[in-house]
């Protein structure tokens, strides 16, 4: 049942500019990446008709939904764009503010994205057509933890509708409910140990393995951040890789992974979890990582505190920057035969 209707706008644009902005004649692609994880950056994507940056500060995540739309969240809300990056609807307002993770999923009546809200101490659910919000997820009493801070950075779902909810910025637990949101578990705890996360940051369901477990960036694990999976009852399956500097998010296409990290940089990795190419990295250890990089100091190609990415069906892929201007780059997968 929907719980309140939608406090949007939802706005339709029609904009006639190159890659959904304005663009200085002089800004040329960039291309990075390795052999078939080649790909090419879109200047301009996503940017407003004055060639500025229309979302907001982005601290968030990006999705694709079956039609091919790409939403993005920011301090004002969540952002839907079409592939070459025009404007085509938004959901703003306090209630779609803040939300640092997303997930997507197509379900029996619609697509919904889920959200993982950190400033506001909740997980919601929320139709991607009409912004209506069907759920919300705070936090469970019935755990019968006693927390002094509730703050989730990171959401999944699985086939089944369970939905997984990371605390990231706070306990380091990872709550479980069923689809209706009844809590069922927790495990996790925050700490330096094997089985312990420092910063369970970014997470998703890893269907590359029969069964299906948990992809988990455990960000700020000590030497140099990881990635670890957990069964879908909480169990520890092991580390997959370490070494990643700050790793935010996972998203996977196919039997790939895309890593962002905060540094500065995407990391693709295969199923064997080997690296296959890295995009977008920024050499100055005093600009990667900065959530203060204006707009009029980004640099094409180049990224700063990479925070959130997802695959669209043709490879191509969206990342979005830590960012005080609000950042969002496309970048286009180039076939092997045109490399």
């Amino acid at each position: 049942m929907i719980m309140r209707s939608v406090s949007m706008l939802c706005i339709a644009v029609g904009l006639s500019y190159l890659g959904g902005a304005a663009v200085a004649s002089d800004v040329q692609p960039v291309r990075m990446g390795a052999g078939m994880m080649t790909f090419e950056t879109v200047p301009g994507w996503g940017l407003g008709e004055d060639g500025k940056s229309q979302i907001g500060s982005t601290h968030g995540g990006v999705v694709v939904d079956s039609a091919g739309l790409i939403y993005t969240s920011s301090s004002l809300g969540i952002f839907a764009f079409s592939p070459d990056g025009k404007l085509v609807k938004r959901f703003v307002g306090p209630e779609y503010s803040n939300m640092h993770d997303l997930e997507i999923r197509s379900e029996a009546d619609g697509e919904f994205i889920y959200g993982a809200r950190n400033k506001d101490a909740e997980g919601v659910k929320f139709s991607a057509e009409t912004g209506d919000i069907v759920l919300k997820l705070p936090f469970p009493k019935e755990s019968g933890l006693d927390l002094k801070r509730f703050s989730p950075t990171a959401i999944t779902v699985t086939d089944a509708g369970e939905i997984y909810l990371s605390d990231g910025y706070a306990s380091n637990h990872i709550f479980k409910f069923d689809k209706n949101g009844k809590y069922l578990m927790h495990f996790g705890e925050k700490g330096n140990g094997m089985k312990q996360f420092n910063t369970a940051h970014g997470m998703t369901l890893d269907k590359r393995y029969d069964p299906p477990r948990l992809l988990v960036c455990d960000r700020n694990h000590a030497p140099k951040g990881r990635l670890v999976h957990y069964d879908l009852d909480g169990n520890f399956l092991g580390e997959v890789i370490t070494g990643l500097g700050m790793p935010t998010s996972v998203a996977i296409q196919g039997d790939y992974v895309s890593v962002p990290d905060l540094k500065g940089r995407v990391v693709i990795l295969d199923k064997t979890n080997t690296i296959m190419a890295v995009l977008g990295f920024n050499p100055d250890p005093k600009v990667g990582g900065s959530f203060r990089v204006p707009q009029e100091k980004w640099i094409e190609g180049v990224f700063s505190g990479t925070h959130g990415s997802y695959w669209d069906a043709e490879g191509n892929l969206y990342v979005q920057d830590w960012n005080v201007s609000g950042r969002i780059i496309k970048l286009v997968r180039v076939g092997v035969e045109n490399q």
